[in-house]
């Protein structure tokens, strides 16, 4: 890996910043100021920036609990943002797999991993995703099994060319609902309620795939583990 590439991926400097921090000295190869950007480093090279050894991160994976308020961006946002709430180096890199909008609480994975993004978000893998919500108006009776049936049909939604993909509504009382999904429109669950004639007052993420948020608490984070990761 040329030099100024690996000071880049390990500090929050972009490539051209890089450039100039080793034009300055200020990075060491193996105890000696090196200038040469294009320098491609070896695997027992050591490199320091400003004395402070730098070395590869290698790939992340965290489970965030997202709580409401909180926008899934890398870009300053009005609101904070997901990686404000992960304490690990260069977590500005991170990328949330799949959305949640600000209103939105629950299940966000992270990672710099774009194979893995892609392995978990891919409709061709329809992974599950499972949401809790709360409706403004009541359902129950004929309503409520014209809803579970509607939703299992698929549900056409304003703008979109195609209704949504069958999904699974169970009814946990008049103004809360389990909805399972394998597809990850804008704003998907909430328009499908809309279209019956509803309105979602809150909203949240359970689980995806295999994972679950389990115990973990609103604004924690967690790493996965190798299973879980493998889980995808």
């Amino acid at each position: 890996m040329r030099l100024d590439r690996f000071v880049s991926e390990t500090t929050e400097l972009t490539r051209s910043l890089a450039k100039r921090a080793i034009m300055r000295e200020d990075v060491w190869v193996n105890g000696k100021p090196e200038k040469r950007a294009a320098r491609h480093l070896q695997a027992d090279d050591q490199v320091t920036l400003n004395g402070q050894p730098l070395s590869l991160v290698g790939l992340r994976y965290v489970m965030l609990h997202k709580p409401v308020g909180v926008e899934c961006t890398a870009r300053r946002a009005l609101y904070p943002r997901t990686v404000d709430l992960i304490d690990l180096p260069l977590a500005e890199r991170l990328n949330p797999v799949g959305r949640l909008d600000v209103e939105t609480s629950g299940l966000i994975l992270m990672t710099d991993d774009g194979q893995w993004l892609h392995r978990v978000t891919s409709p061709k893998k329809a992974h599950p995703k499972v949401y809790l919500a709360t409706l403004a108006r009541p359902l129950a009776g004929d309503d409520a099994q014209a809803a579970i049936d509607a939703f299992a049909l698929g549900v056409e939604l304003e703008s979109d060319e195609e209704p949504t993909r069958p999904a699974t509504l169970e009814l946990i009382d008049e103004h809360h609902a389990r909805l399972t999904l394998v597809e990850g429109r804008y704003h998907q669950v909430r328009r499908m309620f809309a279209a019956i004639g509803n309105h979602v007052e809150t909203l949240h993420r359970a689980s995806i795939g295999p994972l679950a948020l389990g115990e973990l608490a609103e604004g924690r984070w967690r790493e996965l583990t190798e299973q879980e990761v493998a889980s995808f």
